[in-house]
């Protein structure tokens, strides 16, 4: 079963460009790590939000005490407005299986 995440990032006033280029540049190698289905960052006023879809909940683990996001998060830490908000979720599909779960 897959496991969803939803992460939101909330930078400080005036450091919005140095968190997006942070947040870009891990992308590609989170992407190589093993388990990792989805892993895309979106943007809106307040920030950015990741989707990310991992195969299993240890692969969801290892990239979480991993060297890409540790990384990632040690290069924004001062740059950030509060905590990543994290929200695991569990799929309900619903209707057609492509439409109806990430």
């Amino acid at each position: 079963m897959s496991f969803v995440i939803v992460a939101s990032v909330t930078p400080k006033p005036g450091r919005r460009d140095a968190v997006r280029a942070a947040l870009l540049a891990a992308v590609p190698a989170v992407h190589e790590e093993p388990g990792c289905e989805r892993y895309s960052v979106q943007e809106d006023e307040q920030g950015f939000v990741f989707i990310e879809r991992w195969a299993s909940e240890e692969a969801m683990d290892v990239h979480g005490k991993g060297a890409n996001f540790t990384s990632m998060m040690a290069a924004v830490f001062d740059d950030l407005a509060g905590p990543l908000g994290v929200r695991v979720l569990s799929p309900l599909p619903a209707g057609d299986p492509t439409k109806g779960q990430l």
